[in-house]
């Protein structure tokens, strides 16, 4: 049996759950990768690939900062994105679809109490006067 493509994945997920656009996805599957190369970048005796919610979305903070800077919440608003706890639900579309794996210790409720978005990705931007 032939594997699917990402695109064929990502196709069927849309069909079941279209709450997330297909770049929201997209950016969740390369920010894995960066998260996947920073940790064994740090630690090189690291073999386990398997990464926490917690780095993950440290991970997520990280790429889309340098990626997209100020943009990046609105990004976030175009493709449905409003919190880490949507992030998980990424994640977790991404498992049932066998996009991901995951370990028996992984939940999705692992990612309801990351960072606040507007803290992370909007205020960080705003003129000084305007942060409070």
């Amino acid at each position: 049996m032939a594997s699917r493509s990402f695109q064929d994945t990502l196709e069927a997920i849309l069909k079941d759950d279209p709450r997330y656009s297909a770049g929201a996805y997209v950016f969740v599957r390369m920010a894995l990768d960066f998260t996947i190369k920073r940790l064994c970048t740090r630690d090189l005796t690291r073999k386990d690939r398997n990464v926490t919610a917690s780095e993950f979305l440290e991970g997520i903070r990280d790429f889309a900062l340098e990626s997209f800077g100020p943009m990046a919440m609105p990004l976030f608003e175009e493709w449905g994105v409003r919190s880490c706890g949507d992030i998980g639900n990424i994640v977790f579309n991404l498992i049932d679809a066998r996009a991901l794996r995951k370990t028996e210790d992984d939940k999705i409720e692992d990612f309801q109490n990351g960072y606040d978005f507007r803290e992370t990705f909007v205020k960080p931007f705003l003129p000084k006067g305007k942060k409070n």
